[in-house]
């Protein structure tokens, strides 16, 4: 049995492809309203977010950019590292972090401050889900999907152990 075959014997569906959809189309309206008028810069934290990103920019209709950065720790806990900065110039811009689950803060927490020192005009974070039940920092998205339980999710970007992010649904993983 592959490790892939045997994830799929621990998940239980939670979200399903068409209410991610929902889900994404209802955010996008509200950045809409709140960035109208304004060309906007969407930084996708590999790896993670890009499916949340890809299908957001499609969905949003605002002039938009998008960067990419990618975070890591080398153990639980442990210092936050820049694997890859983003390129994109976002002083005096608009910024939206975009991100497909809130769960400990400590990493958006680090490429918040990071992004600030940059000076944007506006720096705000989208995520898809939120687990505040995990956080160890005090950091709030201004646009929610959906309030999650302390359950560990996979699909839609999400992996177990780097498997599961091609899923197009999203389940918890089984206890």
């Amino acid at each position: 049995m592959t490790k892939s075959t045997a994830l799929k014997e621990t998940l239980t569906p939670f979200i399903s492809k068409a209410e991610i959809k929902v889900m994404v189309a209802k955010l996008a309206r509200e950045i809409e309203k709140e960035y109208k008028g304004n060309d906007l810069v969407l930084i996708c934290p590999l790896r993670g977010s890009i499916h949340f990103a890809a299908d957001l920019m499609r969905e949003l209709h605002l002039p938009q950019k998008i960067d990419f950065v990618h975070l890591g720790s080398s153990e639980k806990g442990g210092a936050i590292k820049i694997h890859k900065d983003i390129t994109e110039n976002i002083t005096d811009k608009h910024v939206l972090i975009v991100e497909e689950v809130i769960d400990t803060g400590r990493t958006l927490s680090f490429l918040k401050t990071r992004l600030m020192a940059s000076s944007p005009a506006s720096l705000k974070i989208v995520s898809l889900l939120d687990k505040p039940a995990r956080r160890e920092l005090p950091i709030k998205a201004d646009f929610v999907g959906a309030t999650i339980d302390d359950r560990y999710v996979v699909g839609y970007g999400m992996d177990s152990d780097n498997l599961g992010r091609n899923l197009p649904d999203i389940y918890f993983l089984k206890n």
